[in-house]
């Protein structure tokens, strides 16, 4: 799923063309946050949400929607990228838990393992779907989690979800 030309890309400027995918994407750019750091292998994504008058909510802290919006799409697209064209993967459903306000720049990391690899790869021999729920944080410089939201995938072989789906790609 991810773009043909991403992939003849040498893996150093394919991590910077996807940060600069994100980075350019007018409803990633409204969320106020950044991607700041794409792994060559593009299995690691670093966001930071700063607070400014673009981000603060009525009271001064970061925005609830800004927190929850720069989560979306990096495990996507980092599974996309590891697993190639055979499968689809999207965002099915998602939740945020406020801890504490955010009065500063937050980050979200995202970490996809090759354990993490090696067990969807497993699942999806027995079975052609499956989902996988991610745990972003998001934290303050000090490691102080500010809010938690978690994140449901989906995952299907491309041609079980067409046969299953009537043919459609999404």
């Amino acid at each position: 799923m991810k773009p043909a030309w991403l992939a003849q890309l040498s893996p150093a400027w394919r991590a910077r063309a996807v940060k600069l995918g994100f980075n350019l994407h007018p409803a990633f750019r409204g969320t106020g946050g950044r991607v700041v750091h794409v792994a060559s292998d593009l299995r690691q994504i670093r966001i930071r949400l700063p607070l400014s008058w673009k981000t603060k909510n009525i009271v001064g802290s970061l925005y609830g929607g800004s927190l929850f919006a720069i989560t979306d799409g990096a495990h996507p697209m980092m599974l996309m990228a590891a697993l190639g064209d055979s499968y689809i993967v999207w965002d099915k459903a998602a939740a945020i838990r406020y801890r504490k306000p955010g009065w500063s720049t937050l980050y979200a990391d995202f970490v996809l393992s090759d354990d993490e690899l090696l067990e969807i790869r497993f699942e999806l021999a027995k079975c052609p779907e499956l989902e996988r729920t991610y745990l972003v944080e998001l934290k303050d410089k000090h490691g102080i989690v500010h809010a938690e939201v978690e994140r449901t995938v989906y995952i299907a072989e491309k041609t079980y979800y067409r046969q299953k789906n009537g043919g459609g790609d999404k």
